[in-house]
């Protein structure tokens, strides 16, 4: 069992005791500063002055997310990075951070913006996609939905505004018929997360290979942040996709769902990084756990001497 802290002749000591009133009002010499800082870039701060002002602020490594955007645009804003940091003489990392897989809800019928839904009455969940739905029917993009789920199971729609619970599978139909636990409304093609479930999707969609490939290895990233990995193997085709063009480019691995975390350990020992996206992981595990598996999962990084 490892201690807690050390023991002392009045007794046990707590972790701290090294922290001083002077320590914290010294000031901060922030060429000393070990902690990075990463910035999502957008249209609020892609400008070369405002990246100017987020290198001098502290920024380390500069994130485009793939979840929006094409390869023109980012390959833009990617070049305004640059420039900025040739003008503050400094290198800023440059982190891919793919879209990854998803399950989406589907589109409504008549032109509806958004459909209202009812707690207690009952939902069709079909693996259909071309159907457009409404509070009775709605698509879902998961094709093997109803052979993932089971009865009893949940089903959470719009980062968990409306929960669902699976009441019966139809796998012939491709349908799922759920019971409607809270009162919502909801848009179209909203994410949805499947607790629990081990999902029949591939780490890396056709378009995070594009992005990858065409953007990330041709214009020199640092970093691949793969959403969604689930295991040791996901790792592996990451780096088979980056090739031998792109075999410096490391890994940082998100870790979003109860099955990444019940392969942590092999996970970890193949990739170059760890990236705790706990607002996922709540929709996984429950929220309260969610501080646990964090310091469960930096725990596991220091001793293996992974960022």
């Amino acid at each position: 069992m490892q201690s807690q802290g050390t023991f002392g002749s009045s007794g046990p000591e707590l972790r701290g005791s090294n922290i001083t009133l002077a320590k914290i009002t010294k000031e901060t010499e922030i060429g000393n500063r070990q902690t990075k800082i990463v910035c999502t870039l957008g249209p609020a701060c892609w400008e070369v002055s405002q990246l100017e002002e987020l290198i001098e602020a502290g920024m380390s490594v500069a994130r485009f997310n793939f979840s929006h955007g094409d390869h023109e645009g980012h390959k833009a804003c990617l070049d305004r990075l640059r420039e900025a940091a040739a003008n503050k003489n400094t290198h800023v990392a440059v982190l891919l951070d793919t879209k990854g897989p998803e399950i989406r809800s589907g589109f409504f019928a008549d032109g509806a913006k958004k459909i209202d839904l009812v707690k207690g009455e009952s939902i069709v969940l079909t693996a259909d996609y071309s159907f457009l739905g409404d509070n009775k029917k709605l698509a879902c993009s998961y094709g093997s939905i109803a052979s993932s789920v089971t009865p009893g199971q949940s089903i959470l729609v719009a980062d968990g505004s409306l929960v669902l619970t699976v009441l019966s599978c139809d796998v012939e139909s491709r349908e799922v018929t759920c019971r409607i636990e809270n009162n919502a409304s909801i848009g179209e093609r909203k994410n949805m997360n499947l607790p629990g479930v081990v999902v029949d999707l591939p780490t890396l969609t056709e378009k995070d290979i594009r992005d990858i490939q065409e953007w990330g290895v041709k214009n020199g990233a640092d970093f691949i942040a793969a959403s969604f990995v689930r295991k040791a193997s996901d790792v592996h085709k990451i780096r088979e996709v980056l090739g031998e063009e792109g075999k410096d480019i490391q890994v940082i691995c998100k870790i979003e769902n109860l099955e990444g975390l019940e392969n942590y350990p092999d996970i970890l020992a193949a990739t170059d990084g760890i990236m705790v996206a706990r607002g996922d992981l709540g929709m996984e595990i429950p929220p309260e756990k969610v501080f646990l598996a964090q310091k469960m999962m930096i725990r596991e990084a220091n001793i293996a001497g992974k960022p």
